[in-house]
């Protein structure tokens, strides 16, 4: 990374985070007494995050939705419930959006989920495409 760890979607960490039983990274997203602290490299966001409109959306969702989609990769459980419900997983990882906006994940024909995200147009308009994004690994010498 030409950056640095600090500019990764994803913190970078020596270690890996715990695994659980089940076989999917350990995780609360309640951050409940006794969690490890390595399992806080999977949280969303760092707090309570309340973007109140499409300016917002547009400026801060993609880094959001960036960490979900690496999340994915490494967790089944969490990629499982994104994949169903975007915007609920989200809810349950102390990120709420507007009611307008919409999160749908795009998979048949792609290689990779595809995240769209859009605004539901006002009285009966079409929904407005805001941006989507879509994880590719690139590698180099």
């Amino acid at each position: 990374m030409l950056n640095g760890p600090q500019n990764a979607l994803v913190p970078v960490r020596n270690t890996l985070p715990a695994r659980w039983p089940n076989g999917s990274a350990g995780y609360t997203s309640d951050r409940s007494a006794g969690a490890s602290p390595d399992l806080a490299a999977l949280d969303l966001v760092d707090v309570e995050t309340s973007l109140g409109d499409r300016a917002q959306v547009e400026k801060f969702l993609p880094d959001i939705l960036g960490r979900a989609l690496a999340r994915c990769w490494i967790d089944r459980v969490f990629r499982a419930a994104f994949l169903a419900d975007p915007v609920r997983t989200l809810s349950v990882h102390r990120i709420r959006l507007p009611a307008s906006i919409r999160i749908h994940v795009v998979t048949e024909g792609q290689t990779r989920p595809m995240v769209v995200v859009s605004e539901e147009g006002l009285h009966g308009s079409p929904a407005r495409r805001l941006l989507y994004l879509q994880l590719v690994m690139v590698a180099g010498k």
